[in-house]
Parts: C-alpha cells; sequence; structure tokens
C-alpha cells in the first residue's frame, strides 16, 4: 500500500476484524495498551474499538509527553516566565497546562511574556533578534523531539546566542513503559509500541518487555489498518505461544533507529538520576537535562526555580488514566467539570491526551456499536 486511502479501508478493517476475532481463545479476554496518545486519537477517530470483538480492550498508556509533567514544573516554568526581561516560549500544547499557579496563559495575563511557537529553532530567532531579553525555550516531548532541542542549543552555542537556554523536560519512554509493567493496578498482555518515538530509539530497547516480562509488543503506525493490524499481531503471538518484539511500522521505523538523532541526543543530554511523572510518580532514569558542558544553555542552572511538588486536583483522574487503569469517561468530572474549553487535567488539554479523544469523538460510555449489525 502506498497512499493513505489505502490505510483507512473500511472492508480490509472489517476482513481484519474477523481474523482478530477468530484468533480470540473462548472464554479468555485480552488486554492491550497502546502506548503513544497518538494511536488513542485513531482509535477513537475511527472508530476502531467497534471492529474489536469484546473480548479485546485497549487501555491509554504515558505516551503523551504534556500530559505527563506534573504541575510542579509548570510552576517552575511559570516562576522563570516571570522574572524580568525574560521571553518564555512553548509549544501551543504547554499554554493551557494547568498548574498550581495556574497556566501560561494566566502568566501572560498577569504580564509575563510567553510566546507560542512551531520548533526550538523559532524560540533561537527570537533570542537573535532579542540580544537584550533572555530567551527560554521550553523543552518537552519523549525522545521524538530531543532531537531538534539539542540541536538548536549545538546551533545556539556556535553562532554565540548566549542569550538563549532550554528549560528540559524531555522524558524517555523505556523507563515508563517499566513502570506500567512493575504496577500492581493493572494486567496487560501486549503492548501497541509507539511509533514516533521508535523511529529514534528503533525497536531493539524494547527487547526486554519480552525477554524479562514475557509480554508481546509490536510497534504501530497511526492509520486505522497499522493499528488494527499491530492488535493481529499481538494476538498471533500469543495465540502461537510466543512473545517477541515485532515492527508493523517497517515502513517509518528503522530496527535501530535514527543513530544520528540518538548520538545528538547523547552529545547534549544526559538522564536524571530521577523524574516525576504525573501519575506515575517519580522513575529512575526518566527523563533528559542539558549536560555539563552545555551549562550555559541550561535554564535550570540559569535561574532558580522553586522546584516543588505540587499535588493534583482531587477531582482529577489523570494518573489513573495515564496509567491505563481507568477510562477517561470512568473519571468522576470527565465531560462535565473538565472538557477541552474548561480542563481540569493535562489529559483534557493536550491534542494527544485520552480524555481530550474521547471528548471529541463522542466517547461518553462504555458502549460499544456492534459492527456486524450494521448495514
Amino acid at each position: 500500500m502506498r497512499f493513505v486511502d489505502e490505510y483507512r479501508d473500511a472492508d480490509k478493517a472489517r476482513a481484519l476484524a474477523a481474523r482478530i476475532a477468530a484468533l480470540c481463545e473462548p472464554g479468555r479476554t485480552y488486554k492491550f495498551m497502546e502506548v503513544c496518545g497518538g494511536h488513542t486519537h485513531t482509535i477513537y477517530k475511527h472508530g476502531l474499538e467497534d471492529h474489536l470483538p469484546p473480548a479485546v480492550t485497549l487501555v491509554h498508556g504515558p505516551g503523551c509527553p504534556v500530559c505527563v509533567i506534573p504541575m510542579g514544573r509548570v510552576d517552575d516554568a511559570i516562576s522563570i516566565a516571570e522574572r524580568p526581561g525574560v521571553i518564555m516560549t512553548s509549544f501551543g500544547d504547554m499554554m493551557r497546562v494547568p498548574g498550581g499557579r495556574g497556566t501560561f496563559l494566566d502568566a501572560m495575563a498577569r504580564g509575563a511574556d510567553i510566546r507560542m511557537v512551531y520548533s526550538p529553532l523559532d524560540a533561537l530567532k527570537i533570542a537573535r533578534e532579542n540580544p537584550d531579553k533572555k530567551v527560554v525555550f521550553l523543552a518537552i516531548g519523549f525522545e521524538t523531539t530531543a532531537p531538534s532541542t539539542a540541536m538548536t542549543v549545538l546551533r545556539a552555542k556556535s553562532e554565540g546566542i548566549a542569550n538563549f537556554s532550554v528549560f528540559c523536560n524531555h522524558v524517555t519512554i523505556i523507563p515508563a513503559i517499566k513502570a506500567i509493567l512493575d504496577s500492581p493496578d493493572l494486567r496487560l498482555d501486549g503492548f501497541i509500541g509507539p511509533g514516533h518515538v521508535s523511529t529514534v530509539i528503533g525497536c531493539r530497547p524494547y527487547a526486554f518487555i519480552a525477554r524479562d516480562y514475557g509480554k508481546p509488543l509490536v510497534v504501530a503506525g497511526f492509520e486505522p489498518l497499522d493499528v488494527l493490524q499491530s492488535v493481529y499481531q499481538n494476538l498471533v503471538q500469543l495465540a502461537e505461544g510466543r512473545v517477541a518484539v515485532e515492527n508493523q511500522y517497517a515502513r517509518v521505523v528503522p530496527w535501530d533507529g535514527n543513530p544520528k538523532a540518538l548520538a545528538v541526543i547523547n552529545e547534549v543530554m544526559e538522564p536524571r538520576p530521577h523524574f516525576e511523572w504525573r501519575g506515575l510518580g517519580f522513575i529512575s532514569d526518566s527523563a533528559l537535562r542539558v549536560r555539563e558542558a552545555y551549562a550555559a544553555f541550561d535554564a535550570e542552572r540559569i535561574f532558580q526555580i522553586p522546584g516543588g511538588r505540587v499535588a493534583d486536583p482531587q477531582a482529577c483522574q489523570c494518573g489513573e488514566v495515564l496509567k491505563g487503569v481507568l477510562k477517561p469517561w470512568e473519571c468522576k468530572v470527565f465531560g462535565t467539570a473538565c472538557t477541552p474549553e474548561t480542563p481540569i487535567g493535562t489529559c483534557m488539554v493536550s491534542s494527544e491526551g485520552a480524555c481530550a479523544a474521547y471528548y471529541n469523538f463522542g466517547r461518553f460510555s462504555r458502549d460499544r456499536v456492534k459492527e456486524a449489525t450494521r448495514t
């Protein structure tokens, strides 16, 4: 297949769904976690759950980088932004993420200079054009976006742009998956592996999932047939009594990842000893910080930040949603007090958030449409 429409063919989806149903053992249920928020949106935008037999359940994982940022880090970013002579820059997703002191939009209303950018290079351009200001880029994302942040730091150094820095909140996917596997709250049969992250890190880092935990993982693309195919491949492994890492998204993901991207991350950044994830708590070696050699571009070293922890609102159950313990509609405030217009938690803010996916595509209950009864 060469074109997007071919990956959205309804007849092929029904045929694949029939093969999935045929693989399900009578009386057995299956639970697979789609790690990436992009997969969650594909599942609910295209109604993929309606194609799956009742025995197969898909749950959401911590693969939305905006969603896993704890409120304390948002407050740290606001504390930097509100200092005199600072221009804070950020991707649009972060503008409405709530912290203990409100959102970036609230800080802007109080007078902070916070600007939305589409790339860290946009932030570098602002620094170049405003030499009398300190320009900070709020860097978020998994290994997918870390290379662009690292390359921007290298360019800032090569061009001698001393008023540019990054507030690094990049996180890494492997420790988070391990934390999920070690959690007593959830029992999984397999994983739909993240496609975007895997373009950088490849498939080899997931080997421990099959080796140490006996679970299959299939790296998947983001079209409807990609996701259904990954469910099918997981079920084939279970039916054959084997577990392995497989690459359904081979048209994009190299098995060994992107060595150049990994090298530039390693040049500029190093693992943090620990980092707090919303819903998962502190996870060792699960985030990146700027190396000492590039300290001049590290906002955490340039500015004194509070670094405090802030508890999530009691009504918000984003943590349970991120761990796959709850479906979004099971949260007490989903669709009532918490909507995309008035979000309480990050899962309703981000374009990759599970709650936003459920809300935007009308999934307000557990009921599935019976695909077989459609005419």
